[in-house]
């Protein structure tokens, strides 16, 4: 069976999101455009996931939960759990980590958290778009002993990533990388990307995915990328997402450098 998928959505809680992004919005037009499986992944918090799980079961979507990680070289990283517990838990603590710098609305946007019915719960008093105190090994480390995945986000964007902090692609134990354009690989072998993007060189064969990246609604699905499951369950019994199903639909995205 082969899914479609977008694994990098930003919610009303991201100070840069639309605040019509709400759980409830995003799922229902998830199911509009036909994405059986989708991560909410704000910037380093979680505290939309909840309505979002709920939001996802009751439409019949696959959910994954976690956060878009801003580590200590202030790039991004996809941190991704199939246990809502398990990334409430993860992201809560990262979040404590993050410094003491409060956020300003009237400046850099609203961070508020909403219930399933779009009525809002809470507001974020920290900014959230800045560093944790921990490298991008350190936190791909931490995410898995915490039973989830890791994927490098946009990692041929020219801000917030491997290649603009970097300047390489980096070796490391990622789940996945996910590209912008993850056609540059081969357009670059015969001329450079004219588009914003960065040329980038793989250390090693990875899975590669794009993702939405979206922060309003008409973005939302517009980069999502195919997950071949085989026969494997989406879902377990228990309502959680299937990760093995995950990753072996990712083992069969893997692109050689």
């Amino acid at each position: 069976m082969t899914i479609l998928a977008d694994l990098h959505l930003h919610s009303c809680l991201s100070p840069c999101g639309d605040l019509l992004m709400s759980p409830a919005v995003i799922v229902k037009t998830l199911v509009e455009r036909h994405i059986r499986l989708a991560a909410l992944t704000d910037h380093n918090t979680a505290l939309n996931c909840p309505a979002f799980a709920k939001c996802c079961r009751d439409a019949g979507i696959a959910a994954l939960y976690g956060m878009e990680a801003q580590t200590s070289e202030e790039l991004h990283v996809l941190c991704l759990f199939s246990v809502l517990q398990s990334a409430m838990d993860f992201c809560g603590a990262w979040y404590d980590s993050l410094p003491d710098i409060i956020n300003k609305p009237e400046i850099t946007g609203d961070q508020v958290y909403v219930d399933e019915n779009d009525e809002i719960t809470g507001e974020v008093k920290k900014y959230l778009i800045t560093s944790a105190p921990y490298s991008l090994d350190e936190c791909a480390a931490m995410v898995h002993e915490a039973g989830g995945l890791v994927i490098p986000a946009h990692v041929d964007r020219p801000s917030f990533s491997m290649m603009s902090q970097l300047g390489t692609i980096v070796e490391g134990d990622w789940d996945a990388l996910e590209f912008m354009r993850p056609q540059v690989l081969q357009e670059q072998k015969t001329h450079p990307p004219s588009d914003g993007t960065l040329p980038v060189r793989l250390p090693r064969a990875y899975p590669v995915t794009t993702s939405s990246d979206a922060h309003y609604i008409e973005h939302i699905g517009r980069r999502a990328f195919e997950l071949d499951i085989g026969d494997m369950p989406l879902v377990n019994g228990d309502g959680t997402t299937n990760l093995a199903a995950v990753r072996a639909g990712l083992a069969k995205r893997v692109v050689q450098p």
